[in-house]
């Protein structure tokens, strides 16, 4: 694993959430559509924003992960979940998240090139589970939250495949999300994706008749959230590929403001800076954004316990809302739209066709315009084309550079100007997308 390529992974339950995790500089997001998805009353992506999402995020050069993480009946499998897929395998979907072996096997089969990830649902605690994904052909495994850095470590010794890991928010008070409650009490299967979340409900708690508990600790089964950020130079050097935070049912506020204080340390790590020390005011700030009564950081270094569990909620604590955090979430990362950022050579040269190259990262197109006339009465000056051309608008592209080279008394009509710009970020969003 090449320590520079750890990928920091957020949640998007809304094409608004999207946005917010690329804004705020996620490697990755992972989202679920109409169906077979464990947040089945998150906002969720129908095709259209579906495939939108996979060209966006290809176009800013990050990845898009779906979920299909939940159990799956016999008729879904042969009737529905191929046709289901297939537009997103056919548009370059990077991977999908599984938790039923069925479903396994049937994408392995139809989808060949498809990366498939190991939900954190199928319970891999150990290296015997790691090689046998690995000999299925799982591209990465998603561990069992209930793991410690030194599990986590042999896992990785073990096998070559990524390893991805939750590393904050909610924490299922059963194991590994194998919870069967709310089907049992609320008639809602969270291996369904319709988990009624019973473990946030109070309850009283009695031992030899006596209640231990009272009204308002009443949260006995909810754990506090989890936060890692002051330990994950120990996590990625356990073998960690991905760094993966929870929450598809929150608000983009809640994900673009997690991932831009994980990606500043994670940056930082990456940098060189092995053991940066996180400020007080980013952890109030994770702070403010969401916690049930406080967090820990899961079982990475303790098994279990009190420490653990919420007890209150957030009403009950009088937990009050940063709305000025909030706001200023909003404005810096999801109302401000994070462009793609190009360079570009322009040449117009009387008698010749006007020419525009236009590059980002690798990938590098030209295009050819109408021939460059001579100007009658006002030639085009180079500020002229300049401000012209760089108006990108809501292509999603911004010129960072833009060489012009041009001869003397030139003239180009604006719309061929405009022309030979959609045409050059036309063809180059395509060869971005191959």
């Amino acid at each position: 694993m090449n320590p520079n390529n750890i990928e920091l992974l957020a949640p998007a339950g809304s094409y608004e959430g999207f946005e917010a995790a690329l804004g705020a500089g996620a490697d990755a997001v992972y989202v679920g559509g109409a169906m077979f998805g464990a947040r089945a009353y998150a906002q969720n992506f129908n095709e259209e924003e579906l495939l939108r999402a996979i060209d966006v995020a290809h176009i800013h050069g990050k990845k898009l992960y779906l979920t299909v993480n939940t159990l799956l009946k016999n008729r879904e499998l042969k009737e529905e979940l191929v046709s289901y897929l297939e537009p997103y395998y056919n548009a370059g979907l990077d991977a999908v998240i599984v938790q039923d072996m069925g479903v396994f096997s049937l994408l392995k089969k139809e989808f060949p090139k498809l990366h498939l990830h190991a939900s954190t649902q199928m319970t891999v605690t150990g290296p015997e589970g790691m090689k046998f994904l690995e000999e299925q052909g799982a591209s990465r495994v998603v561990t069992a939250r209930e793991l410690s850095l030194e599990e986590i470590r042999r896992m990785h010794e073990t096998s070559p495949i990524e390893i991805e890991s939750f590393v904050h928010g909610a924490l299922c008070y059963s194991y590994s999300g194998q919870c069967l409650m709310s089907s049992m009490i609320g008639g809602r299967s969270g291996n369904r994706g319709r988990c009624a979340q019973p473990c946030r409900l109070p309850y009283q708690v009695y031992r030899d008749g006596k209640r231990l508990n009272n009204d308002r600790t009443g949260y006995a089964l909810s754990p506090k959230d989890m936060c890692t950020v002051d330990i994950l130079p120990e996590i990625i050097e356990a073998g960690v590929y991905s760094l993966k935070i929870e929450g598809r049912m929150k608000k983009p506020e809640y994900t673009a403001g997690v991932v831009s204080v994980y990606r500043k340390y994670l940056d930082k790590y990456l940098s060189g800076e092995k053991r940066p020390i996180v400020t007080k005011e980013d952890k109030q700030m994770l702070w403010d954004i969401y916690n049930r009564d406080g967090f820990h950081q899961s079982y990475y270094k303790q098994r279990n316990g009190r420490s653990m569990m919420a007890l209150e909620n957030e009403k009950s604590a009088g937990i009050i809302r940063n709305e000025e955090l909030f706001t200023r979430i909003r404005k810096e990362y999801i109302d401000k739209k994070t462009p793609v950022l190009i360079r570009g050579t322009m040449s117009l040269y009387n008698g010749c066709p006007a020419i525009l190259e236009v590059q980002a990262g690798d990938c590098r197109v030209t295009v050819e315009g109408e021939t460059v006339q001579s100007a009658m009465n006002c030639p085009l000056g180079e500020e002229r084309i300049r401000r012209q051309m760089e108006k990108t608008g809501g292509s999603g592209f911004m010129f960072e550079k833009l060489d012009i080279f041009m001869g003397d008394d030139i003239f180009l009509p604006m719309q061929q100007l405009n022309h030979l710009r959609r045409q050059g970020l036309e063809a180059l969003e395509d060869d971005m997308l191959r």
